[in-house]
């Protein structure tokens, strides 16, 4: 190890020994852990949230929120800090937005907590608050999403199959049917369909690859293929496999282009790249077409 190293090493331990841990940090850190490391310590330790830093980022943000708004106080204590995990908080979040006179608070609280003793779902639920906090930017800190994001407002089927990073942006009017599956990775919009034709039984629902980005008001039907990082522009209407790494659209939805290596989901950037509108112009100026720009435009936003 160079001094270098030994420099950064030993910087990153003190603010982990002064409570506090930098983004940079953060950032080396969190995506490792989410990839299975356990929690480290054993029953009883104190610092047993040391090994789960999420979780302990969660803790102080939430302090700090009480601290600047007394009148949260009561909610935060009771959402987060009386809890010793994230599995219970979230439990005790669920809970008391499900609950009703038939259905008590207490027994959903235990069922959750009952499920959320697999270590494959705690590792997704930190993979999911980590792709929220990572691609939302109307999410400020990791508490929000436990707290305030809206999950519901959604119409999921619960044999359907989704993968962890996911990231349902705004959530509403999402319908994901019973033989659908999402990869990881994924990002939907809003109002986003991966319905059936309805002419078909047994599997007929639509399969998303890992880093594909469905935009707002997307409707997918059938037992189709999205590839793996292709993604969908908002509005269009897709019965037909779509390649990995490229870029449909329209009504129905055509190739316009291809998103490049990068994982659309990750980047949220829902625009043709640059390379598209050029390639675009000049084959428009030698065949004197409209072009995909204009069917792009078309497709999309009405006009072109």
């Amino acid at each position: 190890m160079n001094s270098e190293d030994k420099r950064v090493e030993g910087k990153d331990n003190g603010e982990r020994a002064n409570g506090v841990l930098s983004s940079r940090s953060l950032n080396k850190i969190f995506p490792v852990y989410a990839l299975g490391f356990e929690r480290r310590g054993g029953e009883g330790d104190e610092s047993d949230d040391g090994g789960d830093p999420i979780w302990r980022v969660i803790k102080e943000e939430a302090k700090l929120e009480a601290d600047e708004e007394s009148i949260l106080n009561d909610f935060l204590y009771s959402s987060i800090l009386s809890h010793d995990c994230l599995e219970h908080a979230l439990a005790f979040v669920l809970s008391n937005r499900l609950q009703n006179t038939t259905l008590l608070g207490t027994l959903l609280m235990d069922i959750f907590c009952n499920v959320m003793n697999d270590k494959n779902i705690q590792r997704a639920v930190r993979l999911d608050v980590q792709a929220f906090k990572d691609r939302d930017p109307a999410c400020l800190s990791f508490c929000w999403v436990l707290l305030y994001l809206k999950v519901f407002g959604v119409d999921i089927h619960p044999a359907a199959r989704i993968g962890a990073e996911i990231l349902l942006d705004h959530a509403t009017g999402v319908v994901i049917g019973e033989t659908a599956v999402l990869g990881n990775r994924v990002s939907l919009m809003q109002g986003v369909t991966l319905g059936g034709t309805g002419k078909e039984v047994g599997d007929r629902h639509p399969k998303v690859g890992d880093g594909a980005l469905i935009g707002a008001g997307a409707t997918i039907l059938g037992n189709i293929k999205i590839g793996e990082g292709a993604m969908v522009a908002a509005g269009s209407l897709v019965l037909k496999d779509v390649p990995p790494h490229s870029v449909v659209a329209g009504i129905p939805a055509k190739v316009i282009g291809y998103a490049g290596k990068q994982d659309p989901s990750l980047t949220m950037k829902q625009d043709a790249p640059v390379e598209f509108y050029e390639q675009d112009t000049i084959t428009s100026a030698e065949s004197g077409s409209t072009g995909k720009l204009s069917y792009f435009f078309s497709a999309v936003f009405g006009f072109g």
